[in-house]
């Protein structure tokens, strides 16, 4: 019988706790085996453990958590291994893609030269020129181009960055991936190439690959096997075809009919359009335009090489109703949340204008676009990211209204206390002292929205304000987004690269690409004929749970 890849066998993980309390365990107990070249998906709600098992296997865990367990490759002990053993481990025989590329890169260091380190430690026979040619070719494969090497983690979108992160992984042709959400800020069709790209090599090189993710479709479609996790135990494993043509465990049951939900069509789904013709939008976007250029360096003003522009946002049209939900779709690096940034002018435009409720953006002081935001908020792609982990969760909800004038600090707790009941956060006064770092990724999200309304806006800019979220919590978070839009009489700007998402939630969508809106619709209109080459390549790359 062949020898297994990797074994993971009664595997227990606790992370420190405060002094007098016991272990708790993140992961409980957890066991499994991967073979040479098999894919196996493993899934479950945010904080059951998943990533915990990714970081345990690659020995990154901080140094006072307990681990219990065997975690087996080709025979050796991977807990057993010295520090020396690890360094080499670790890229070479397993590659960890994480969930955040942002806080996995050195913004000090260009994309370049985070290839050429990664060569230099593992492989020191290559030359520079070597390694440089490898490293390209590496980062052709996830669709980087040759001519953003020089550039610097923060001028790449979060989509882009991730690409990197896939892109070190690959460099040293490990034999396992344990990829953690590696497409979570991707859209469909880059998800799609790198996935196709992730399962052509574990064909080709035998190479195995874990892929921790909350999208069910994903998996479905790429993995052999499936894990479902739930409060630290696995709770079902089995053959993907298998668990999800019958699940057995009742939390895998509420996973998929959660997926499901989303993935239906609406019925119900309101139209607003019908009366926009007696209405004034709440938001005009005329023209506008939000261009960067890439400053030559050194050697390239030497040779007068040519200023490279990056038009982010390419004369962009749009009108937004009080009172809908507009879906803005697209890859990731097309432009969407610059987009937003530039309509909230956190970036001042090129060129253009943004009108909010009658008044023009564009042309406002520093004050006075600060008090308009008090009108137009925005909920974030990484809560975790936008919450600061030294506020409590009162402290960061409270926050915006001192900020405005709104309330003193007597009634701002009084008003935050009321919106933890609103977005489900119970009983109040417990999650008003809380941090961050005590929540899960759905209650961080809770906490966002919370923040996002409590000055009581117009339009709330949501920015893949889900996408980190498993299918439960999503379905959870999105009822509870729909439910405040109602009280509050919200509109809604809803970026995501989910097209079922987009297609559950929005009353119209328009598709960005390069900058550009290349078609805008009524939603079950762009869904039933797609006109834009783009769009139709868009659905056609989406996973969908009903083909799997």
């Amino acid at each position: 019988m062949n020898e297994a890849l990797f074994t993971v066998e009664n595997l227990r993980v606790s992370y420190p706790q405060r002094s007098g309390e016991g272990a708790i365990w993140a992961v409980d107990d957890v066991s499994f085996t991967l073979q040479v070249g098999e894919r196996m998906g493993l899934v479950g709600e945010s904080g059951c453990g998943k990533s915990t098992i990714g970081r345990a296997i690659m020995r990154l865990l901080p140094p006072t958590s307990r681990v219990d367990g065997k975690v087996i490759f080709r025979g050796d002990s991977v807990l057993d291994l010295t520090a020396m053993q690890m360094q080499k481990f670790r890229g070479e025989a397993i590659a960890l893609i994480f969930q955040d590329p942002m806080t996995r890169l050195d913004p000090l260091m260009t994309i370049g030269n985070h290839c050429l380190e990664t060569l230099q430690a593992h492989a020191p026979e290559l030359s520079k020129q070597q390694a440089k040619k490898k490293a390209l070719a590496t980062l052709e494969k996830v669709k980087i181009p040759a001519s953003r090497w020089n550039q610097y983690p923060h001028e790449f979108s979060g989509g882009m960055r991730q690409r990197v992160a896939i892109a070190l992984a690959l460099l040293l042709n490990p034999q396992l991936i344990v990829a953690d959400e590696p497409t979570t800020s991707l859209d469909v069709t880059v998800s799609a190439q790198i996935l196709q790209e992730l399962t052509r090599l574990c064909a080709e090189e035998n190479m195995g690959l874990l892929l921790i993710s909350h999208d069910l479709a994903m998996v479905a479609e790429y993995c052999d096997r499936i894990g479902v996790m739930y409060q630290g135990k696995m709770v079902e494993m089995g053959q993907t075809e298998t668990v999800f043509a019958n699940p057995q465990h009742e939390y895998t049951q509420s996973l998929l009919k959660a997926a499901l939900h989303i993935q239906k069509e609406n019925d119900d789904q309101l139209v607003t359009n019908h009366n926009q013709s007696h209405q004034s939008p709440i938001l005009k976007v005329t023209e506008l335009q939000q261009h960067y250029t890439i400053e030559p360096n050194f050697l390239e003003r030497l040779f007068k090489s040519a200023v490279q522009t990056i038009k982010a946002v390419d004369g962009i049209n749009l009108e937004l109703y009080p009172g809908e939900i507009l879906g803005l779709v697209g890859e990731s690096g097309c432009g969407k949340s610059t987009l937003s940034r530039t309509i909230l002018q956190l970036i001042p435009p090129t060129s253009g204008q943004v009108e909010f409720l009658g008044q023009e953006l564009t042309t406002l002081s520093r004050q006075e676009i600060r008090s308009s935001r008090r009108q137009m908020q925005m909920m974030f792609q990484d809560p975790h990211a936008c919450l600061n982990p030294a506020m409590t969760v009162g402290q960061s909800i409270a926050d915006p209204l001192l900020i405005h004038n709104l309330a003193n600090s007597t009634k701002a707790k009084e008003q935050v206390l009321w919106m933890l009941e609103k977005v489900g956060l119970t009983p109040a006064e417990i999650y008003y002292q809380r941090y961050p770092s005590d929540l899960s990724g759905g209650q961080q999200q809770r906490v966002a929205i919370a923040r996002a309304l409590i000055t009581r806006p117009k339009l709330v800019i949501c920015d893949e304000p889900v996408s980190m979220l498993d299918a439960s919590v999503q379905t959870q978070v999105l009822d509870l987004m729909l439910q405040l839009k109602a009280e509050f009489d919200l509109t809604y700007l809803f970026i995501t690269h989910d097209l079922w998402l987009a297609r559950f939630l929005c009353d119209r969508i328009a598709v960005m690409h390069g900058g550009k809106i290349v078609e805008l619709g009524q939603t079950k209109q762009i869904f039933a004929h797609p006109q834009h080459p783009y769009t139709q390549t868009l659905l056609a790359a989406a996973p969908l749970l009903a083909r799997v």
